[in-house]
């Protein structure tokens, strides 16, 4: 059931849960994750990165993918087609495409710039009915008086730096900013607040994290991971060459079913089976 995430969200801040936005590159993904999600009678968020778009020949095809996947497999779950980091020209693409959720990345321009083009976006996708991330501080940590701010233009949900990053995170990593997230919280009226970068951030620090309001959690580098590990292993074992084992059906069936298996893992982790 495709819809916009701004409901799922606030019942997940209200529930003290979190949903998991795991990114789709192909078709195997989407069934994946889809699949995973419904069996668990958890709301979803697909993401989609501009890349990956691209990759899958336009977020046209993406959008019209995802639906009919939705459809043909009886999905009767809420899950929500998100723009992942999008420009200020992919925000608009995507809300024409056909997408039900959308993130402005203006976390690279001044503040007064990514105020100027969030405030934008957020009347043109909540004239479509989309629900609209925006981010400060990428990378950084967050000024919480620049979180207020964007904030206050009405966007759904705010992703906001607190030490996160994106892929493997380094030995000498500090960890997550919990004094900046409640700053942040406390400056942004309880809006829902996004944990970008969820790969390799431990267990007990997701935790903490949503219980000091985060409430959307971005999963993508440990799909990528767990799907490259499986399919490393089937073609290591030879399987590939054994009977019609090239078949593409099967070459990508293991990868398939280790996303299942994170996406499965990180729903549990962030609480939000049985909520749909």
């Amino acid at each position: 059931m495709l819809v916009n995430a701004t409901n799922m969200l606030l019942k997940a801040r209200d529930g003290h849960y979190g949903v998991g936005q795991f990114n789709i590159n192909n078709l195997e993904w989407t069934k994946s994750i889809l699949l995973t999600a419904q069996e668990m009678n958890s709301p979803v968020i697909l993401g989609v990165s501009e890349g990956a778009g691209k990759y899958m020949a336009g977020f046209k095809v993406v959008a019209a993918m995802v639906r009919a996947m939705d459809e043909s497999l009886g999905i009767t779950v809420p899950v929500a087609l998100h723009l992942d980091h999008g420009t200020y020209e992919g925000a608009k693409a995507c809300i024409e495409a056909g997408f039900t959720s959308i993130m402005f990345d203006g976390s690279h321009y001044p503040i007064d710039e990514n105020i100027a083009k969030t405030t934008e976006l957020v009347a043109l996708a909540h004239d479509h009915g989309l629900s609209i991330e925006a981010e400060v501080g990428a990378g950084e940590v967050a000024d919480p008086a620049e979180c207020a701010r964007i904030t206050a233009l009405g966007i759904d949900f705010l992703a906001a730096g607190i030490g996160n990053i994106h892929g493997k995170y380094p030995a000498n990593w500090k960890g997550l900013d919990f004094d900046a997230l409640d700053k942040i919280h406390q400056a942004t009226n309880n809006i829902p607040l996004v944990l970008h970068g969820g790969t390799g951030i431990p267990d007990e620090m997701v935790r903490k994290a949503i219980s000091l309001g985060v409430s959307k959690i971005n999963v993508n580098t440990e799909c990528q991971l767990s799907f490259a590990a499986a399919t490393r292993e089937y073609i290591e074992a030879g399987k590939d060459q054994q009977g019609k084992g090239y078949d593409p059906r099967k070459l990508l069936a293991p990868g398939a079913e280790a996303i299942k298996a994170t996406v499965r893992e990180k729903i549990e982790l962030f609480g939000s089976a049985n909520k749909a």
